[in-house]
């Protein structure tokens, strides 16, 4: 059975950072549903292992779910930047660190049901800047921590860590092993 849906229509009802749109598509049994659809300009996330072997996560307060969360450093892909040179930009900029190596883990998409965000994972030792210090975004507070690796994955397993981005990250360094 063929699964795909054809597009009939599409009404953007919002522009900024992401942008909302309602398609209208023809399903595969022929009857027409609407999809909500967020359209993400991608993202890249670095799992870092700081020169004494720790790894380096940022905690940072989520508004959409009402918590603290404890991640990989990450963020969004700024005006068609490759996904390489956004995770080195970002890890600078959450961390002061700079990568000595940048290794790519893989991809992921990280809600398909409503947003096309698709996350490239990368793989770093890094090592602090001469002379640079963090300098996050003016509305972004972040801390960062440093973990045995083995205490992250218990973290993951007590239910403390709950990014998918960054699970998804340790697990594939792991599976490769980075970690």
């Amino acid at each position: 059975m063929e699964l795909r849906e054809t597009l009939i229509g599409s009404e953007y009802f919002f522009h900024g950072m992401i942008n909302v749109r309602l398609d209208q598509v023809r399903t595969p049994n022929g009857s027409i549903a609407q999809r909500v659809v967020a359209e993400h300009p991608g993202a890249a996330a670095i799992v870092t292992v700081n020169q004494d072997g720790r790894l380096v996560l940022v905690r940072q307060y989520r508004h959409p779910i009402g918590r603290e969360l404890l991640e990989i450093p990450a963020g969004k892909l700024d005006g068609g930047e490759p996904p390489e040179q956004c995770a080195a930009r970002e890890l600078s900029e959450e961390t002061g660190l700079q990568p000595v190596e940048l290794l790519e883990l893989g991809k992921i998409v990280t809600a398909p049901g409503f947003c096309n965000e698709g996350i490239t994972l990368f793989f770093a030792r890094g090592v602090p800047q001469q002379g640079a210090k963090a300098s996050q975004d003016a509305d972004e507070f972040i801390e960062i921590e440093l973990l045995e690796v083995e205490q992250v994955f218990s973290a993951i397993t007590q239910g403390q860590i709950i990014d998918a981005k960054t699970i998804c990250g340790l697990m594939m360094a792991r599976a490769k092993g980075l970690l």
